[in-house]
């Protein structure tokens, strides 16, 4: 059987998709009954990062280590991909030694070369046109606060990036409607909008994005690698600040989600993460209960 890979949602069914999700909420329960549950003893998870990283570093480890197996952290300093070997031959090599490999890059397609030639799942922790690991988190806390989100509407407001191309993609797989605001210039990519027809729409206006929504979305205005650009992204998307006033908007029992790091006053007002509504802090805990999940699935497909 071929090596299942998690490079993007859609590598996955939807009914795959949904059976991680329900498995990432067992996964919370059990760990929060304090439940020890290790079914990859002696297993290693080869983590290669070459974008900086919080949540998805912390969360992969820390999972890693409750399922029973072990992590080894790669920055471009520890290894030769950083001095040029070709991926690969970097894929060949560190397949045969590890069990499982999460990779944080800038360019998909070197995400996708890694995969081609390595033996073992290969998982997305976030390149520049996709984030799913995310996407499983968000998707597991809106299910756990009001169920199914199929037929629901979720409004993006700002960068048209790796995770409104990720939401553009979840919204294929979970059957909901995407309303994209985005500035004049910062749209996804158009071969995203042609694969995503009858399940993405594109506006202007954040108000008319937000209106009746049950999930509204954002992210920084300038995201990493893009430092160079945060003046004038701040003067372009001056207008597509999430507010609590932009959140009345949408409907009565309507959630708010932002991965994080969050920039207070660009992309969110100052207290946006203090209402109700917002639930960012639930949202990056899942992380680490959806990518337990997911690394459960794929390292179980590998085995059989």
């Amino acid at each position: 059987m071929a090596v299942r890979h998690f490079l993007t949602l859609m590598d996955l069914s939807s009914e795959e998709l949904n059976q991680v999700l329900q498995r990432a909420i067992e996964l919370k329960a059990m760990q929060h009954r304090h439940e020890v549950y290790e079914p990859f003893k002696n297993q290693v998870l080869g983590m290669i990062f070459e974008k900086s990283s919080t949540r998805t570093r912390v969360s992969f480890e820390a999972g890693m280590a409750q399922l029973g197996g072990s992590a080894i952290f790669l920055s471009p300093r520890d290894t030769q991909l950083g001095r040029g070997e070709p991926i690969e031959d970097s894929a060949r090599v560190l397949s045969r030694m590890v069990d499982i490999i999460m990779i944080r890059t800038f360019d998909h397609a070197s995400l996708e070369l890694f995969a081609q030639y390595s033996q073992v799942p290969v998982i997305n922790a976030l390149t520049d046109d996709f984030h799913p690991c995310q996407l499983l988190a968000d998707m597991q806390t809106f299910l756990e606060q009001r169920g199914s989100i199929k037929g629901k509407t979720v409004a993006w407001i700002g960068d048209g990036n790796n995770m409104c191309q990720s939401y553009m993609n979840a919204a294929r797989q979970f059957g909901f409607q995407l309303r994209i605001a985005a500035p004049e210039g910062f749209d996804p990519k158009p071969e995203m909008m042609t694969k995503c027809q009858g399940h993405v729409t594109i506006t202007r206006s954040p108000e008319e994005a937000v209106a009746g929504a049950h999930l509204v979305v954002t992210d920084v205005w300038a995201s990493m690698g893009q430092e160079e650009e945060q003046k004038e992204r701040e003067r372009k998307f001056k207008g597509y600040q999430v507010s609590e006033q932009l959140l009345d908007l949408a409907d009565p029992e309507v959630l708010f989600m932002h991965c994080l790091p969050a920039h207070r006053g660009e992309e969110i007002s100052m207290t946006l993460l203090d209402d109700p509504r917002a639930v960012v802090w639930e949202e990056a805990e899942n992380r680490l209960h959806a990518q337990k999940a997911l690394m459960e699935f794929l390292l179980k497909e590998a085995q059989q």
